[in-house]
């Protein structure tokens, strides 16, 4: 996401248990946890119906309680009720270290030197329960948002008695202050009511919302006297409402401008990949971060309330977000309001508005919906063995992708496959997957993680729980181990990302990674079909690139050819790894404020993405054998 000063930038630019599904008729009377009896006695104490509370709490929580924990827009519990005076703003992870361009032909980047609703202490007044209380405990939170509804249902003057007649009053709970977001947020409320869902939360309370069809009176949002955004020259797919705040583009003298490119993509480049981040700040942080000359600028920022949607920079400019150059040149930085560490507070009006834009996006520019080219910030890699240490690692374990693509509309291993193939797909169950991680609290960096559930999975060198991780030597160039600390993806896979089988015994499967063998139990992972690569005959090993850079030849007169150096990593004889898209070489030279000036360089190299570590990274077609699974 954003950044901040340079010392340098640091790139930001960071089975079904946990998803939505619909629920089978009368699921709800089936279900008797704690949480789904606190739903059913505040709607009832407060007269909302049951369906509303808990389609509402849907799109804030998931149903989950977060352990008291707050989000990043200062909600706590099921319901999300805010206390803005209960969390610190934070900063940015762009504050740590490296330029978020990532292109060695620049100089250094310069650096610089909201409100959510007090919703807590309305539900202290209502309830007579304290705000401290109401934060921490799931049903006095529950009861809380319960009452909230209800006082915001009797303003409107609306009956009670029918969910059609709650639309106003879900709408407001947003805590939008646009027309448009907060009908997007009542639009999908209903729409999962309507739907029905089911899953298990964080702290283990099996939940369902049977599916309640409902077409509910959305022209009482007119009542709420909201305001309208500027759209302006915001892209966004119909019913989406996206902001237009742009970020500025602009000379700062001395040859330094901000905070991102011209370009004329798709007609100079072709995107091809989306690049999902979290903000390490608030939401009203990176607005603030974004509308400054001498930062840096990505293309969207969405907020966590509530899911609203703001763009910067059009998708033909190129944003300054990856750390990776060539990867800012072909991509789109979506930027998600949160932190990596407390990444169970992405919302589900967020996963959803993130969904219908990526979704948009992916369609206009023609980006195949899968992880190889949907991808993590800390799936970009390095440009140069140099900078690989220092490159980002949200939106990390908690981001749950599985979810993500399904509501894309493109779910992972949609279509199984039921005999090994030589290829998996790393999938676990999200919602049962604690994988036990450190360093989520910066002032006990040692410290065990909460128990949440995670899209990802360790490897280790030996197929037992106890082995030692794999050794990464970018990240750990003294040749020790990779580590559990939540921001070390040395020895990590992440669900949807594909790895060539090394070897299975018992329960237990090892793939290629980074050169070794990573064993996991074989319960993680699904056999998939797809392309793989392999050193040509009589190579003992081919190098591994972070950037897909031309041959020198291709560059004009004038201009100064950018080094293709590999990285620290080489891809050995006998081992193969997952391919992604082939790529031509490419290089948007654009070193100055002049957008005139600014030259695409096309070589005759091709290159092939590939799933090489955690992150991605590039081989020459001409050094290895492109060869597909088969059953």
């Amino acid at each position: 996401m954003p950044i901040t000063r340079r010392n340098a930038l640091r790139a930001i630019a960071a089975g079904t248990a946990g998803v939505a599904v619909v629920a089978a008729p009368g699921a709800a009377a089936a279900t008797t946890s704690a949480r789904q009896r606190a739903f059913a006695a505040a709607a009832a104490e407060f007269g909302v119906p049951e369906p509303v509370l808990l389609g509402v709490s849907y799109l804030k929580s998931r149903w989950d309680s977060h352990g008291g924990a707050p989000s990043t827009g200062a909600g706590f519990g099921p319901m999300h009720l805010t206390d803005l005076r209960a969390i610190a703003a934070g900063g940015s992870h762009h504050d740590k270290g490296e330029d978020p361009r990532g292109d060695s032909a620049r100089g250094e980047l310069r650096p610089h030197t909201s409100d959510a609703l007090q919703t807590v202490d309305l539900a202290a007044r209502l309830t007579g329960v304290d705000a401290a209380t109401l934060r921490t405990d799931p049903v006095q939170n529950i009861r809380g948002g319960a009452a909230v509804l209800a006082h915001y249902q009797r303003e409107l003057g609306a009956r009670a008695d029918v969910p059609a007649d709650w639309y106003g009053a879900v709408a407001r709970y947003s805590g939008a202050s646009d027309t448009g977001t907060a009908t997007f947020f009542a639009d999908e409320v209903f729409s999962t009511i309507t739907a029905g869902a089911s899953r298990t939360t964080d702290d283990g309370q099996a939940v369902a919302l049977p599916a309640t069809p409902v077409s509910p009176r959305r022209e009482q949002v007119r009542a709420l006297g909201l305001s309208t955004v500027a759209e302006g020259a915001a892209e966004a797919p119909p019913g989406l409402p996206v902001e237009w705040i742009p970020a500025p583009y602009q000379d700062l003298g001395g040859g330094n401008y901000g905070n991102y490119d011209k370009a004329e993509r798709p007609n100079s480049q072709q995107i091809t990949h989306i690049v999902i981040h979290d903000t390490e700040c608030t939401y009203d942080a990176a607005i603030g971060l974004v509308q400054d000359p001498t930062y840096l600028a990505w293309h969207y920022t969405l907020r966590s309330t509530d899911g609203h949607v703001a763009q910067h920079v059009l998708t033909k400019d190129v944003g300054w977000h990856a750390g990776n150059w060539y990867f800012n040149a072909k991509s789109i930085g979506v930027e998600h309001e949160g932190f990596a560490a407390q990444g169970t507070w992405y919302t589900e009006a967020m996963y959803r508005t993130s969904a219908k834009l990526v979704k948009y996006l992916a369609g206009k520019y023609r980006i195949p919906l899968d992880r190889e080219h949907i991808i993590g910030h800390d799936n970009v890699p390095g440009t140069t063995a140099d900078k690989v240490a220092g490159m980002h690692w949200d939106p990390a374990p908690y981001w749950d992708w599985a979810h993500y693509f399904d509501l894309l509309g493109a779910p992972l291993n949609a279509r199984p496959v039921r005999q090994p193939t030589g290829l998996v797909m790393v999938k676990p169950d999200f919602a049962t997957n604690p994988t036990g991680y450190t360093g989520c609290d910066t002032s006990a960096p040692g410290a065990a993680c909460p128990a949440r559930g995670s899209s990802a999975l360790f490897l280790r060198t030996e197929p037992r729980d106890d082995a030692p991780l794999l050794a990464d030597v970018g990240l750990h160039p003294e040749g020790g181990p990779s580590t559990v600390a939540i921001s070390d993806v040395g020895s990590r896979v992440s669900t949807g990302q594909r790895y060539a089988v090394a070897e299975v015994r018992g329960d237990w499967t090892a793939v290629w990674f980074l050169g070794q063998k990573g064993w996991l139990r074989s319960s993680g992972v699904v056999p998939v079909l797809g392309q793989v690569v392999t050193p040509r005959p009589g190579l003992s090993s081919v190098p591994v690139y972070g950037r897909a850079y031309p041959e020198a030849e291709a560059y004009p007169e004038g201009l100064t050819p950018q080094e293709v150096v590999p990285l620290q990593y080489t891809l050995p004889a006998g081992q193969k790894y997952a391919a992604g898209p082939t790529l031509t070489a490419e290089y948007y030279s654009a070193t100055t404020f002049d957008a005139a000036q600014h030259v695409v360089v096309r070589g005759k190299t091709k290159y092939v993405q590939v799933q090489f570590g955690h992150r991605v990274g590039f081989v020459r077609l001409d050094d290895v054998v492109v060869s597909r699974t088969r059953p």
